[in-house]
């Protein structure tokens, strides 16, 4: 595990900025010296530095963004790019996914319009693009939502509908989640106001038709959210919230002052889902008596397809104030699940359920592969429980239960599921535990192992290194391949494979900056070199220093024998000198006696 110091700021007596240094130079002159000091285990990790400025009065001030100017939200992400980011995680639902990312995108960068132009809202009354979501249990209606909030990097809180249910129409819960989103911003209340509120199980609180007259607690519910859905003020401190009221009265002893803290919901985007089990039958009955009018047939459509021509009349139909409906003028319909598409959840690099299990496995120190055959057959054995993706979980756990059992107990390392022990888990047990080294197993699973490799390297190619954007650093196939190998070996997403690389990368050449320091002689270790040393870092990554420090002690004496000979103090390092120093040092020796001898070796 690295060490990571973080710098929040540095005091310069100096009153010309100009006589500061860089943060990235102050980042590695740091980091050059804790490593030689402590090991190359050590990485600071510092946030921007500015240098005090002296104001005429002779007080100090600090430099950088103040937290207003921190709080202040920017959003620049385009729809195109939200529904890339999503097509990785969430198999289908290609028209819910265009929809989400199109008008969660506008909503955002709606405000950052207004904000630029010193408004907060349209003068003629603000519209708000909150979102129905509407699809069957487990097709990723919550799972979409907390992608998109963690791309986005706002607050997100999730209620369920039935909670407000039970407290007939008393607003007090609704109010609750705006609250809740406070919270999740660690108290920052500008950050709160730009957040994601999302509430499943809408359709509960819908009127029964069922009844005669005005279902009043379902209503109630409907009307105490339309307030918050449109703009209200949210008071944070409320009488059950006996924190509140204590942080209140040690204000008041302190200052003499009530403060009244509130929360405008303006800029708060609502996203609501359900599952509407009737909606279909009053949308095919609406259809029928007035025809589609283009052409499609009525009588053979599939019962999901009813729910494309959903309109505003049906939803109040099912039960909901025509002002509730009315607050949401986006609507996004998600598709049933097929056996296909769990196979095809499952076999995304990014499912959840396989790498939840993995780090299952990964904790007892055992890898954990998966085969096609074997996740073929637990999508089918998923699509029988018709509680769509959410089944995956219970079927992948009921194969892998027994094995997660016992193998922690065994010198077992790599276990590969096939489809045999997804049909009789407890045989196949047994069987592995009568022949742990069994070749063909071994061989599955070597044969998976370098698949992975290769799968990860082929994303590389298409998508680039996380992370490395701004970096200036090649991705050499070298490099390509420790990424895939550290990502697989290591359990890591390419993200953070992407950085522990970079950071050794940042390493080594540190020290071309420290054997000047050291030697007044200038280094450049290219990229063949780094290479090398990073392969080295694979097995071993706490490696990284002795290597640079026997590399360097080499090199410095040789170098500074040429310098003494020939007056020349600037080197290239290449491959050849990390395999085999010694003898580099030697062929550079003996061009010094050998002027006709090309130094192109350097």
């Amino acid at each position: 595990m690295k060490k990571r110091f973080h710098l929040n700021s540095l005091d310069e007596k100096s009153e010309d900025p100009a006589d500061f240094p860089s943060h990235k130079e102050l980042e590695r002159e740091l980091s050059d010296y804790l490593s030689k000091k402590y090991g190359g285990k050590i990485r600071v990790v510092s946030q921007m530095v500015f240098p005090r400025q002296i104001d005429p009065d002779g007080s100090r001030k600090d430099g950088g963004d103040s937290r207003e100017q921190e709080a202040e939200i920017r959003f620049e992400l385009k729809p195109e790019e939200l529904e890339e980011y999503l097509n990785g995680y969430v198999v289908k639902q290609d028209r819910a996914k265009a929809v989400l990312a199109t008008k969660v995108c506008t909503h955002f960068n709606k405000i950052s319009y207004l904000k630029n132009r010193g408004k907060d809202a349209s003068p003629l009354g603000n519209i708000k693009n909150n979102i129905i979501l509407i699809g069957p249990t487990g097709v990723g209606k919550t799972y979409l939502i907390k992608l998109i909030a963690a791309r986005l990097g706002v607050p997100f809180v999730k209620g369920d509908a039935t909670k407000f249910s039970e407290t007939g129409y008393v607003g007090g819960d609704v109010e609750d989640l705006i609250r809740d989103l406070v919270q999740e911003a660690d108290g920052d209340i500008e950050k709160a106001r730009h957040g994601i509120v999302y509430i499943d199980e809408i359709d509960k609180i819908a009127s029964s038709r069922n009844i005669t007259g005005l279902d009043v607690s379902r209503a109630g519910v409907q009307r105490a959210l339309l307030k918050p859905l449109e703009e209200t003020e949210v008071d944070l401190k409320v009488p059950h919230d006996p924190i509140s009221q204590l942080e209140a009265i040690e204000r008041y002893r302190k200052t003499g002052k009530r403060e009244k803290q509130t929360i405008n919901t303006r800029n708060i985007l609502f996203i609501v889902s359900g599952a509407f089990g009737d909606l279909k039958e009053i949308i095919r009955r609406r259809l029928t008596r007035q025809g589609i009018g283009f052409g499609a047939d009525i009588d053979v459509m599939e019962e999901q397809e009813w729910l494309q021509y959903i309109k505003p009349q049906d939803l109040i139909e099912f039960g909901f104030e025509s002002e509730f409906v009315g607050r949401f003028p986006v609507i996004a319909v998600l598709e049933d699940l097929t056996a296909d598409d769990l196979f095809e959840i499952l076999r995304n690099p990014n499912s959840t359920v396989i790498i939840s299990k993995k780090q299952d496995f990964r904790a007892y120190g055992i890898d954990l592969k998966f085969e096609e055959d074997a996740m073929r057959l637990l999508a089918e054995q998923a699509y029988q429980e018709h509680t769509g993706a959410r089944a995956l979980v219970s079927v992948v756990e009921r194969a892998l239960l027994p094995f997660e059992m016992k193998l922690p107990s065994t010198d077992i390392k790599s276990i590969v599921l096939t489809r045999a022990m997804v049909e009789d888990p407890e045989g196949e047990l047994e069987m592995l535990l009568e022949n742990p080294d069994e070749p063909d197993r071994l061989r599955r699973y070597e044969a998976l192992r370098a698949w992975e490799v290769d799968s990860l390297e082929k994303r590389l190619e298409d998508e680039g290194v996380p992370g490395w954007e701004d970096s200036g650093m090649k991705l050499t196939p070298e490099r390509k391949q420790l990424l895939a190998r550290m990502a697989v070996q290591e359990d890591l997403n390419l993200k953070d494979a992407a950085e522990v690389v970079l950071f050794w990368i940042e390493q080594i050449k540190s020290y071309e900056a420290s054997f000047f320091n050291r030697s007044g002689l200038r280094i450049n270790i290219q990229d063949d070199a780094v290479d090398k040393l990073l392969e080295n870092c694979l097995s071993d990554p706490t490696d990284i220093y002795a290597q640079c420090e026997r590399l360097s002690s080499i090199l410095e004496y040789g170098l500074s024998i040429i310098k003494e000979k020939t007056g020349r103090d600037r080197f290239d390092i290449s491959v050849d000198a990390v395999e085999n120093p010694e003898l580099f040092i030697n062929g550079l020796i003996r061009g010094c006696y050998r002027p006709d001898v090309s130094e192109s070796s350097s």
